[in-house]
């Protein structure tokens, strides 16, 4: 479902760029924004298939993880709508879409680390990347860096690299080891 959320989402933003960017094709600008309405789909089936996983470390907090998703799937669909209906783009949209991604992000990396069902290098690696995306958010509104562009892409990098290569291929490979005490050894939800 990561990499499905994330290809979705990359050809959805491409076809709705290409409309804000002055190509007057609704069709493209209808695609774009329905793919960005499945990859939210597939953030909040992310969200709830992880709380499965998670709820045995940390109930309360692992709640947060899919109403963070179900938070960014919402912020995305309003802002979709708004372009669809009024024909323009909310400012800064994928920054508004950044900040529960990041803080999801930031919550789901978190029990991984503190659980062990994914070897702890891996969840560093998302931690770091969301702490970045969290973080390049109000440096890019404060006009310090563009997320799009440079070093605001570098801060991309860790987070977009633990959810489309290094946590799916895990999971592919190994699935999560859980604690004998909890479910069965083997759980896969990649």
């Amino acid at each position: 479902m990561f990499i499905f959320q994330m290809v979705s989402a990359m050809i959805g933003t491409t076809l709705t760029q290409t409309f804000i960017d002055g190509n007057p094709d609704k069709t493209a600008l209808t695609s774009g924004v329905a793919l960005m309405m499945c990859s939210g789909l597939a953030v909040v089936g992310i969200g709830l298939l992880m709380y499965r996983v998670l709820r045995s470390f940390n109930r309360k907090l692992a709640l947060w993880y899919p109403i963070m998703r179900v938070a960014e799937f919402a912020v995305s669909a309003i802002c979709g709508i708004y372009l669809l209906t009024q024909l323009q783009a909310v400012p800064n949209t994928m920054l508004w879409v950044y900040i529960p991604t990041a803080i999801g992000g930031l919550v789901f990396t978190y029990l991984l680390f503190v659980s062990g069902i994914v070897p702890q290098p891996i969840a560093v690696l998302g931690l770091i990347g969301y702490a970045l995306l969290l973080l390049g958010v109000p440096l890019d509104l404060l006009g310090v860096l563009d997320m799009d562009a440079g070093l605001g892409m570098l801060l991309l990098a860790p987070g977009g690299l633990f959810e489309v290569l290094v946590l799916p291929i895990w999971l592919f490979a190994k699935g999560f080891t859980l604690p004998q005490t909890s479910r069965p050894a083997r759980v896969s939800t990649a």
